[in-house]
């Protein structure tokens, strides 16, 4: 019994005795990028807003509001990633730092470019224009 092929038992096993963080890692990926592509889907008509049709905005409102959504929560989620380690004196690396604050800059961002396109899209007259 080597370790490069233990039988099915000897897996679970050493399955069991790895940290918990390590085993789950995979399924905490592929759940965050869905929810990103769930974000990305909610949120793409208002990226191409002049392809919108206006009899449906009503639902493309709603739509942007549950992607807004997600963006507001992975923010509080990156927020609390970067300031949780410094309220309990663990170290946090200066790279992991330096990217998690790109990263809500970003987030942030993006989230206040998403308002202004939903009122924008709200704002928008019947005729066709923009108001501004």
């Amino acid at each position: 019994m080597g370790l490069k092929n233990p039988p099915r038992g000897d897996r679970l096993r050493l399955a069991a005795d790895m940290p918990k963080k390590t085993r789950d890692r995979g399924w905490v990926i592929a759940l965050n990028l869905a929810f990103w592509a769930l974000a990305a889907w909610l949120l793409y008509p208002l990226v191409n807003l002049d392809r919108i049709d206006m009899s449906n905005v009503r639902t493309y409102l709603y739509r942007s509001a549950l992607g807004l959504t997600l963006l507001i929560i992975f923010f509080g989620k990156t927020l609390f990633d970067l300031i949780y380690p410094w309220v309990y004196s663990k170290k946090l690396p200066r790279l992991n730092a330096a990217l998690l604050t790109l990263y809500t800059a970003a987030l942030g961002g993006g989230i206040i470019f998403m308002i202004i396109r939903m009122a924008a899209l709200a704002m928008k007259n019947r005729s066709g224009g923009f108001l501004y």
